[in-house]
């Protein structure tokens, strides 16, 4: 193994806690009930009743703990996932280790799957599923480093045309762009939003462009990366994004909306902000949530469209901000955003461990459900190496299925 993989390795073996950290605190208070869009029309919705998904949890520990593979995904986290118009899905995940497999018992004795302390990790992977069966994974990292120093994580993808208009389509998927920082920075920092465009169906990476460059903005905790969420509506790709005010003093993060005209995601030009009252091009956004004292999100949270409503999914604040799932809702991407809803705790290992990144997955619900995953990271950056490595189910995804229904 290089020197670089180990390298990467080393500090990339508590990095899944970034965002169990940074989602540590949400919407506290209840905001207005004037809709700046939607003119009321939709209606409050709410978690009805929430299971584990066992079935595809399940899936994700057969393909991690298959021995018969040397070079495919074991772990990792910042689950995102696409139905790719053959049927496919593919999933998409930040930090991830490659590597071997070994049965239990695991050098400490328990009987627990494990990898050995040389396993390499990368920053990014794809994976590939197929009727339900993960069966391959893509060439990692799939998105190679822009510079030294620095990495892509990817985050929200969607198909779309090529460009506006054209019959060809494509995968986009957007990409956080970081480098290393010294504290309060340790998981590194913010720098842009790339866009990569795959080509159908072989998914090689055709390109990547920079489409929002926070280089300039002198303050970090200031600077806002979009593409933690997206979802499309009425010919637009509405996507949202943060910043990591939680890196520094001030206690939440905000959420910041962009959209682009279907077909135009990798076109910097068309983009176009939320600047609090209107949609504009070339100018800083406004928060549609968030005032960093007693209200936003963590820097992951996932958006879906129930009917005419609009519901936001993150960790719940305070104490329970790394064990419990809650949510908000709105008439319009821009908001204002209600709630939050009476939470739930989704069920973890045993250990000191953290729930983090919840995440909706459309394109696998249905029939009046949706699926939403969630992260699972040992708590303990000291010992967090040992405890993922000695057990590889612990840096995986979790699934639940949600019914949602009318508040109230």
């Amino acid at each position: 193994m290089s020197d670089d993989v180990r390298a990467r390795h080393r500090a990339g073996a508590g990095v899944g806690l970034l965002l169990a950290l940074v989602l540590a605190a949400v919407l506290l208070t209840a905001l207005p009930d004037d809709d700046r869009e939607g003119g009321g029309a939709c209606g409050a919705r709410t978690v009805a009743s929430w299971s584990a998904d066992e079935a595809l949890t399940g899936e994700f520990t057969r393909y991690g703990d298959d021995g018969a593979r040397t070079d495919d995904w074991t772990g990792g986290d910042g689950t995102h996932s696409l139905r790719l118009p053959d049927g496919r899905v593919l999933w998409l995940f930040s930090d991830t280790f490659l590597g071997a497999v070994h049965a239990p018992p695991n050098p400490s004795g328990e009987a627990h799957a494990w990898r050995d302390g040389t396993a390499p990790m990368v920053r990014n992977s794809a994976v590939v599923m197929t009727r339900g069966r993960l069966t391959s994974t893509l060439p990692a990292p799939l998105f190679g480093d822009p510079a030294p120093n620095q990495w892509r994580w990817p985050v929200a993808a969607r198909v779309e045309p090529r460009s506006p208009g054209s019959s060809e389509r494509v995968v986009r998927v957007l990409l956080w762009t970081r480098e290393a920082g010294r504290a309060p920075w340790i998981y590194g920092v913010p720098l842009a939003t790339e866009v990569a465009t795959l080509s159908l169906p072989d998914l090689r990476v055709e390109g990547i462009v920079k489409v929002f460059d926070q280089q300039r903005v002198p303050d970090p905790s200031r600077r806002v990366l979009f593409g933690t969420t997206l979802l499309a509506r009425d010919g637009w790709t509405y996507v949202f994004g943060g910043n990591d005010g939680q890196a520094v003093s001030r206690p939440t993060s905000s959420v910041y909306v962009a959209r682009v005209p279907a077909g135009g995601l990798a076109d910097p030009a068309a983009w176009e902000l939320w600047n609090g009252s209107e949609w504009v091009t070339a100018a800083r956004p406004s928060p549609v949530l968030g005032d960093e004292r007693r209200t936003g999100v963590g820097s992951a949270f996932s958006v879906v469209r129930d009917g005419d409503t609009y519901m936001l999914f993150t960790m719940a604040a305070g104490t329970r901000a790394l064990t419990t799932i809650t949510s908000y809702w709105a008439c319009s991407p821009t908001g204002p955003w209600h709630g939050p809803a009476r939470g739930y705790s989704p069920p973890l290992p045993p250990g000191r461990l953290a729930a983090y990144n919840p995440q909706a997955h459309p394109d696998l619900s249905g029939r009046g459900r949706l699926v939403l995953s969630y992260d699972v990271n040992w708590l303990e950056t000291v010992s967090a190496s040992a405890q993922i490595t000695g057990n590889v189910s612990l840096y995986r995804p979790r699934f639940l299925t949600l019914r949602l229904e009318p508040a109230g």
